[in-house]
């Protein structure tokens, strides 16, 4: 039996026909049917950026789009030795904080605690009204600019310590092609991207209007290539969800559910 036909048997005994069972999971959690998914493979959660199961990588859909992986960059602004002395604190996390205080908004209805996240995450092709970008390098990196001519907030210039009212600055950098180190926090997104979907490819599993699942999809192989043309159209996007008080960066690279369903080549029930 190939290691597709293995996945198939398992869905068709341990998944289909069921909904997920999250009894006694966090209700607020994002991911508990995808941890329910998992189980019923017999994947145990982890963090080590390889494929899930025999070369495969499960992909839980949710309800609009779907994640590659939360890659965090490997170089941020608050910890460049030239520039961290302008962000508050004495450690890496009260530093970041310090950046998304700086570089983020607040949320009134969370008291007013700030985010990285929304309209304030950079993207492809322009700015935002936070003087943010994202772009791509000439090696294949992808990099966050901030530029504080771009900047439309009224109160800039008090939030934004002087050194950094400035043109391209850069804020945040993933490593495209080339890891400089074997450090886990030197990882290229080349690497963390085929890690996992250029191997075998990836698989998920779709449920009908009343939340059972009926079917397992099979999409193809991608390499990074592929997919940072896919960056370079808004097709794929950085999702940031850094927020103050928070030591995870939370940095999802998504796309929509759609382009998922688009690379789907073999489904089974």
């Amino acid at each position: 039996m190939t290691a597709k036909e293995q996945i198939i048997d398992l869905f068709r005994k341990n998944v289909k026909g069921k909904r997920p069972n999250v009894d006694g999971r966090n209700e607020r959690h994002d991911g508990r049917k995808g941890h329910w998914l998992e189980q019923q493979f017999g994947i145990s959660a982890n963090a080590d950026n390889e494929a899930d199961l025999w070369g495969y990588e499960l992909k839980n859909e949710t309800t609009s789009k779907t994640t590659f992986g939360d890659w965090s960059a490997n170089m941020y602004i608050f910890t460049n030795p030239r520039y961290s002395s302008l962000f508050h604190g004495s450690t890496k996390y009260e530093k970041q904080d310090s950046f998304v205080r700086i570089f983020g908004k607040p949320n009134p209805s969370k008291g007013g605690r700030c985010s990285w996240s929304g309209s304030p995450c950079p993207r492809i092709g322009s700015y935002n009204d936070f003087g943010q970008i994202l772009i791509i390098t000439p090696d294949k990196d992808i990099v966050a600019l901030y530029s504080y001519s771009r900047d439309r907030r009224v109160n800039k210039a008090a939030i934004v310590p002087q050194p950094l009212q400035i043109e391209n600055l850069e804020i945040a950098r993933w490593y495209g092609e080339y890891s400089p180190t074997s450090k886990r926090t030197d990882k290229c997104l080349k690497a963390k991207l085929e890690d996992k979907f250029n191997e075998k490819g990836w698989f998920t599993c779709k449920t009908n209007y009343a939340g059972v699942y009926t079917r397992i999809c099979f999409g193809k192989p991608m390499n990074y290539d592929e997919w940072l043309r896919l960056v370079s159209e808004g097709t794929v996007f950085f999702d940031s969800g850094m927020y103050e008080g928070n030591v995870r960066p939370y940095s999802q690279w998504r796309a929509n559910n759609n382009f998922w369903d688009s690379l789907i080549i073999d489904e089974y029930e």
